[in-house]
């Protein structure tokens, strides 16, 4: 099961028709990409940006969310699920998503995976906060030395994402070893388009 993520430009202002014309007919802009979800930016993502990820036949769905005439740029990351998603099933819960992405050894994306999925044990289902993982990606290309996870939250808001940065002492100890895997992180706070 691949998955893309694409960073989306339009040429106006904001993103609308970009994404109108890229998600009418069921899609049939995307070809056999099916639809993940559709994101608009909170913070880090410009007003004529909207992030798009694609589940299925995603090789060449950069080529055609650039075929898209209110499309200036796209860029696209391709990536195989690590833990979650087990299936492609698109989002439909309202609320926060933050995507964080993690700059990794490749060879430490197994260990990342495993402490995320212990972590998510006692991170989840908390009284203090609403907060669930939705997907932890991993490049589909690995082949190099050095690349790229991705990690998709669903938080309810940013109250609940701002509580859940003092976890369970667990679920920390788990996070903080993630940490020192990675070179570096960079998150992105959106809202599915619905």
């Amino acid at each position: 099961m691949t998955f893309a993520f694409s960073r989306v430009r339009a040429a106006g202002r904001d993103f609308f028709e970009a994404h109108r014309a890229l998600t009418a007919d069921d899609c049939a802009a995307l070809g056999g990409a099916k639809l993940w979800g559709a994101f608009l930016g909170l913070f880090g993502v410009s007003s004529n940006e909207f992030v798009l990820v694609t589940s299925g036949d995603v090789e060449s769905v950069n080529d055609r969310i650039l075929s898209v005439p209110d499309v200036v740029e796209s860029d696209t990351l391709l990536l195989e699920p690590t833990v979650r998603p087990t299936d492609d099933s698109p989002r439909t819960r309202a609320g926060l998503y933050v995507f964080r992405f993690f700059d990794v050894n490749h060879a430490d994306v197994d260990e990342i995976a495993a402490l995320s999925k212990t972590a998510w044990e006692t991170f989840e289902g908390v009284d203090a906060y609403q907060a669930e993982p939705q997907a932890l990606f991993c490049q589909h290309d690995r082949s190099e030395e050095h690349g790229r996870m991705l990690l998709c939250t669903w938080y309810d808001g940013l109250g609940s994402w701002q509580t859940s940065r003092n976890p369970d002492p667990q679920a920390r100890a788990n996070f903080q070893r993630r940490g020192e895997l990675t070179r570096g992180t960079i998150a992105y706070a959106t809202r599915l388009i619905q």
